[in-house]
């Protein structure tokens, strides 16, 4: 069959001298139809993903995973699994040249906290222990079932509040602690003014409590990579990794080889929305790759994708409000829990996030704020879709509405009244600017068919005049 390509229409393109002398074009899309770059290509099928490369002599890798969510290895019995016809290796701790890592380490936050494969300890349901490397999927997937790992079971903690009691079980010996530490602090803080002292003198103090589960990103192509060892000594790395310098960089790390022996392929990813940045496959791959001698596929199945893959984190946010009879907040508190599972992963930089996010988009004299980063035998959680922010925003707005209805405020008004403006001072100490928080709420209200008062209406971003 052959596909005749159409060319693209430029013809609502227009370009503009702009002030350097350069062409710009006048960037009018919104509201207009424009074409995906790789739209056509997934239409027609010619997109390439990484399942379809199929190098000749390609091996399979399969993960035999902890049956439990915390317990010390006793002893782990390869028998039965290297007798498997078509199996070729079994990889354990000892064959990852530096087996313990954590993705954030680029970016200089640590400590090292999760091993590639298990050594001594499972720290939550579906740790991967070892890695099966065989003719035939069929042949990885009977060889990792094969595997026997004798536990000694350990006392699990899944509750955030309950895993920073004293004497809860210690989930990630790396740490010392269940909790992430943050330039000495046990948590990420924010203090901007006195708010014991705004409850005290507000007309009204409201507290409520939010509470998210782990979200999974649910992609329809599911993790994985084809690792191909070149005649050069080099491993070509095809992968769906939404950020393929940041997996070569971690990847080399762990393998303890210059960043200039491996090659990234990728770029094309069958949905990924943030669950697809924390090198999980590609390390393990390569070492498959180079210890075989040959190309390995190593991709999760639906059902690994669903347990082991990194959600969003679960989240607990209690916030704590004293309000003016009119409606302005003059002290906010937050608590916020962010439960990142039995590893870091990238859950102390979305608890930064989060905590960067707080108050919201309104200007409150006094805030408080602690922001946990906490370690749980559960799944670790990391990147989804504005991780962080996102279940943050959900609590915050949610509590606005609240206050509007216990106070029987009009709630877009409610939002006037306490956004922010241009130069104000915000809870970090920083300035406020380009805030038109203002405007987007007046013209949500006029699209919406929200009747607000005149005074309302003139309100603007760039002044407090009339407050």
């Amino acid at each position: 069959m052959t596909y005749r390509l159409a060319p693209i229409d430029t013809s609502t393109f227009t370009a503009e001298r702009g002030a350097s002398g350069t062409d710009v074009g006048d960037l009018t899309v919104i509201g207009s139809v424009v074409q995906r770059s790789d739209a056509r290509g997934h239409v027609t099928g010619r997109t390439e993903f990484f399942e379809d490369v199929a190098p000749p002599r390609l091996a399979h890798l399969k993960m035999h995973r902890s049956a439990r969510h915390h317990a010390r290895i006793l002893d782990v019995d390869l028998t039965e699994a290297v007798a498997v016809p078509g199996v070729l290796r079994i990889l354990t701790h000892a064959d990852i040249p530096n087996n313990l890592y954590t993705p954030l380490k680029l970016i200089g936050v640590g400590p090292d906290d999760e091993p590639v494969l298990a050594v001594d300890k499972v720290r939550y349901l579906g740790e991967p222990i070892c890695a099966v490397v065989a003719e035939t999927e069929a042949a990885a997937l009977e060889g990792a079932a094969r595997i026997k790992v004798t536990y000694e079971d350990l006392p699990p903690v899944f509750d955030v509040e309950e895993a920073l009691k004293e004497g809860a079980p210690l989930v990630n010996e790396y740490h010392g602690q269940n909790h992430f530490i943050y330039e000495g602090h046990h948590c990420r803080r924010i203090r901007f003014g006195d708010v014991e002292e705004a409850f005290a003198r507000a007309d009204h103090v409201f507290e409520w409590r939010y509470q998210s589960a782990p979200i999974e990103q649910a992609p329809v192509e599911t993790t994985g990579c084809v690792v191909v060892p070149q005649a050069d000594g080099r491993l070509r790395i095809h992968s769906d990794t939404q950020a393929c310098f940041f997996t070569l960089d971690n990847t080399a790390l762990i393998l303890e080889t210059p960043f200039n022996t491996l090659r990234i392929v990728g770029g094309t990813v069958g949905g990924g929305f943030g669950g697809k940045v924390d090198v999980v496959v590609e390390p393990v791959a390569c070492v498959a790759a180079m210890l075989a001698d040959r190309p390995v596929k190593f991709v999760y199945d639906r059902a690994e994708e669903m347990q082991v893959s990194s959600p969003r984190a679960a989240e607990r946010i209690i916030i704590k409000d004293g309000v003016m009879n009119d409606g302005r907040i003059i002290g906010r508190k937050v608590t916020l829990y962010v439960d990142a599972g039995a590893y870091s992963r990238h859950s102390p930089y979305g608890t930064t996030k989060a905590a960067a996010h707080l108050p919201g988009p309104y200007s409150i004299p006094n805030v408080w704020a602690d922001c946990h980063c906490v370690f749980t035998n559960r799944t670790p959680s990391s990147a989804m879709r504005g991780f962080g922010v996102t279940i943050a925003d959900f609590a915050l707005e949610s509590q606005m509405d609240r206050i509007a209805r216990a106070l029987d405020l009009d709630p877009l008004r409610l939002r006037l009244l306490n956004a922010y403006r241009d130069g104000d001072l915000k809870a970090h100490r920083k300035v406020a600017e380009g805030t038109a928080l203002v405007e987007v709420i007046q013209k949500a209200a006029e699209m919406a068919g929200h009747e607000l008062p005149e005074a309302y209406r003139r309100m603007s971003s760039t002044t407090r005049e009339g407050l």
